[in-house]
């Protein structure tokens, strides 16, 4: 599994370092005010693409947040594409003033990766729920329990980062993607895990346990 640099995405660089290198040439060639909007749009970048480090909880059984953001619902469902049985989706809205390098959210093992291509609705509408494009990830925990976490694109998001591949061994809170500009990620947890986050709550990537899963 590939792993980036910190504090900023290795992702980033490229838009980062094209971004700084045309304020630069309007610098010189005296576009001052084309300089400055240059240097606003760069620091956008850089802070979009920042890549902080977490405090990942060491309690046993506990489901970590894998985006930072805003919990947009929490409903149980009859979940037929990815555990096959009643569970629990959390979704995770992020803006593109949240960090967007996302985390694992347990650990085991990596069972499946399911890319679905898609329309870009806005991530956060009941249409980029159902239409939009994503990338859904089927990790089987130690003890058999098996959990799924899905990243979604949205009106402004039009690439899915993930670097995980079937057979990794996936550790709880190391980064495993990004999804560029602003999204949401959707968890899918067994039906009897205790749930530990409610709508409108605020999340941190690898920090913020949202779940005990009964194992």
């Amino acid at each position: 599994m590939k792993t980036p640099q910190v504090p900023v995405s290795q992702e980033g660089y490229p838009f980062i370092f094209f971004s700084a290198f045309a304020t630069l040439i309007f610098a010189l060639v005296g576009c001052s005010w084309i300089a400055y909007t240059g240097l606003a749009v760069t620091t956008f970048v850089l802070c979009f693409f920042r890549d902080p480090e977490r405090f990942i909880p060491e309690k046993e059984h506990t489901v970590v947040s894998p985006a930072d953001g805003k919990i947009l619902l929490v409903e149980k469902i009859s979940d037929d594409l990815y555990l096959q049985q009643e569970a629990y989706k959390i979704s995770i809205f992020m803006n593109v003033f949240n960090v967007h390098v996302n985390r694992l959210p347990f650990s085991g093992t990596v069972k499946k990766i399911i890319y679905t291509p898609g329309k870009f609705h806005s991530a956060d509408s009941n249409k980029g729920a159902l239409y939009n494009e994503n990338c859904a990830t089927i990790l089987e925990g130690d003890s058999g329990v098996t959990i799924a976490f899905v990243q979604v694109a949205g009106l402004i998001a039009r690439r899915i980062i993930n670097w995980l591949e079937p057979e990794d061994k996936a550790v709880k809170g190391e980064r495993f993607g990004l999804i560029r500009f602003g999204s949401r990620v959707d968890v899918f947890l067994p039906a009897d895990t205790a749930i530990a986050v409610e709508k409108g709550q605020k999340v941190r990537a690898g920090e913020t346990i949202i779940g005990y899963l009964n194992t």
